[in-house]
């Protein structure tokens, strides 16, 4: 490295690229990025439901010539590990999810773009064919969400993920004690144009959400109607409950995200790692079944291909990648995870992705 060459921070470990994001950030936008709804109950209890599955290692296998790839919606990926769609990423990093596609695409991993993307999709885009899947929250306009749906299809996108365990914020305690809020030059700016929902003065008796919010809402029908004319494949993200499984086969997903929103939404739900067994179940290989929540080690992707994932999405690492070090710390947080991932393959005695079964895991019978 020559003397005007700026040093690229990057951490040895996973921990320590969170710890060291925590401490590079102000105190509002890291409750925002590391926060959860209310006592934070669920945020915790991701992680701690992967701390409480245990490996049992199988000894003497052959595992030459193995490997973690796969073939997911028709797009070769060498591991199962997807970067998550999250938020007004400039809030981290002045690249932003620019930044955070070469990160991803560097190692050749797929990126959901967030619909609240700071950056324009055009120009994400541009840097990576790897930020190939886009969020989409539902709008209160279903022409205007399949003209926002269409545009990222001539972008080049080959998935919508639309986003269905968030109708409403939920409650942010930490954001709110740290006033936290956006500053005037980040925006959402993919969805400047789109119709908002307007309302007339609340009479005293009338719920902005129930007798408002509620009727803007979407619902197994719009669903249905996304899938018969959106030139991509839906993929439905906030799926918990076996019977919803069931459901979003039956409206034309074409693939499920178990997900509880990474602990944001709705607290003292439990964590997405033990949701997923029961929605693996009510799908029975019918469509890919993804998860996200808690994924902080390589040992935690491979408990989720365990137990029914046919991939994983990691949002808050990848996070603390970009903000500690730009692209080259996604791109070296995602090595990281990969590696670790495949070291537990080895150890476990799985040479493939179809070699992982419920058997790596320790029941105490």
């Amino acid at each position: 490295m020559t003397p005007d060459q700026p040093s690229v921070n990057l951490q040895p470990t996973l921990r320590d690229y969170e710890s060291r994001a925590r401490a590079m950030l102000s105190v509002d936008r890291s409750a925002y990025f590391f926060g959860g709804a209310a006592d934070e109950r669920t945020l915790e209890a991701n992680q701690q439901a992967f701390s409480k599955l245990e490996l049992l290692p199988r000894a003497l296998r052959d595992v030459r010539g193995g490997s973690a790839g796969q073939v997911l919606l028709g797009q070769p990926m060498p591991h199962p590990i997807l970067v998550a769609p999250v938020a007004y990423q400039r809030l981290v990093h002045p690249d932003g999810e620019i930044a955070m596609a070469i990160g991803a695409g560097a190692q050749d991993t797929a990126m959901v773009l967030s619909a609240q993307s700071s950056i324009d999709a055009a120009e994400i885009r541009a840097a990576g064919d790897t930020c190939n899947w886009f969020q989409l929250y539902w709008g209160p306009s279903r022409d205007a969400n399949l003209a926002l749906v269409s545009r990222m299809a001539d972008l080049g996108f080959t998935a919508i993920v639309l986003t269905v365990d968030a109708p409403v914020q939920g409650v942010r305690d930490r954001e709110t004690r740290t006033g936290f809020r956006l500053p005037p030059d980040i925006t959402a700016v993919n969805l400047a144009g789109m119709p908002e929902p307007q309302f007339a003065p609340l009479a005293p008796t009338e719920s902005i959400l129930f007798d408002r919010i509620a009727h803007i809402t979407p619902q197994w029908t719009d669903v249905e109607w996304l899938c018969r004319n959106s030139p991509l494949p839906v993929i439905l993200k906030g799926i918990v409950h076996p019977a919803d499984a069931r459901k979003a086969i039956e409206a034309g997903a074409s693939a499920i995200i178990v997900s509880n929103h990474g602990g944001r939404v709705l607290d003292t739900m439990p964590a997405s790692i033990s949701l997923l067994p029961a929605v693996a179940r009510a799908v029975d290989g019918a469509v890919p079944v993804l998860m996200d929540g808690g994924i902080r080690r390589g040992t935690d992707v491979l408990k989720a291909l365990a137990l029914g994932a046919t991939a994983v999405l990691a949002g808050r690492l990848a996070i603390a990648g970009l903000t500690v070090a730009g692209a080259a710390g996604v791109s070296h947080v995602l090595r990281l995870l990969r590696d670790e991932f495949e070291i537990a393959m080895m150890l476990t005695g799985c040479a493939t992705l179809k070699d992982i079964t419920p058997d790596i895991l320790y029941r105490n019978e």
